[in-house]
């Protein structure tokens, strides 16, 4: 008899335990999605601020042209494409800036510091998105998730490449 309660008892602990690791891994994955859309959001208004950039006196025609393209491949790029993309515009803004802080006008001025603003919470969330994604791998990599098929069909987290770039 106290075999069989004992047993019983490690039963329910171990359904427990599974039940538990499903929602935790349930709740890195949602972590993941809110943290991308997030950093997807502020990656979209940088390339809006790209595109005033390039519409303002702040660069030459030629300048303008790379910017305006760059932009319009990030804000338009598919995931396969988004690292590429993505780093594209920040070496383009990178030029830009560089070039133009000397004869900026007080709204380009506005520009460049909404700019270094924005660049500042999208290091933020670069940085907490990357956190939730190595989270959910490390997870993910336990012998329990892996052997009872807890993640089940949801795509294993990745980071881009262009979250490593200096922005």
């Amino acid at each position: 008899m106290k075999v069989l309660l004992a047993s019983g008892f490690l039963l329910l602990v171990g359904l427990w335990y599974l039940s538990f690791s499903a929602t935790r891994l349930d709740r890195l994955h949602h972590r993941v999605e809110t943290s991308w859309a997030n950093l997807d959001v502020l990656l979209q208004k940088r390339a809006a601020i790209a595109l005033e950039i390039a519409h303002s006196d702040l660069a030459d025609p030629a300048s303008s042209m790379l910017l305006t393209g760059a932009a319009y491949q990030a804000r338009d790029a598919n995931v396969k494409n988004r690292s590429m993309a993505e780093s594209g515009l920040s070496g383009a803004l990178g030029l830009i800036i560089a070039d133009g802080l000397s004869h900026a006008t007080d709204s380009e001025q506005a520009l460049l510091q909404e700019l270094s603003a924005l660049t500042a919470k999208i290091r933020v969330a670069i940085s907490i998105h990357t956190d939730a994604v190595s989270s959910t791998q490390m997870v993910r990599n336990k012998f329990v998730v892996k052997t009872f098929r807890l993640a089940g069909t949801a795509p294993l987290p990745v980071t881009y490449e262009f979250e490593s770039d200096v922005l």
